[in-house]
């Protein structure tokens, strides 16, 4: 299976953490701490690769690379 670029982020807004994957569009999950919404978030992606397959849909490669700056001290 490919790996695929996850964001964990807290949302101020809904008192939780959101975690996504930037390259699966609208697989995202809830949960109330990081390793909550990333266990929530994989099987979303599970349930989402299974729909795209069951559809016949073509499984879209790892494109997201976050950027990174580093910044000199």
């Amino acid at each position: 299976m490919e790996r695929y670029h996850i964001n964990i982020f807290y949302s101020q807004e809904d008192q939780g953490f959101i975690a996504d994957i930037p390259d699966l569009e609208f697989c995202s999950a809830f949960g109330d701490t990081p390793g909550q919404a990333l266990a929530e978030l994989a099987l979303a992606k599970a349930a989402w690769l299974e729909a795209a397959r069951a559809a016949g849909k073509p499984l879209p490669q790892p494109r997201y690379r976050p950027i990174i700056y580093q910044v000199a001290s």
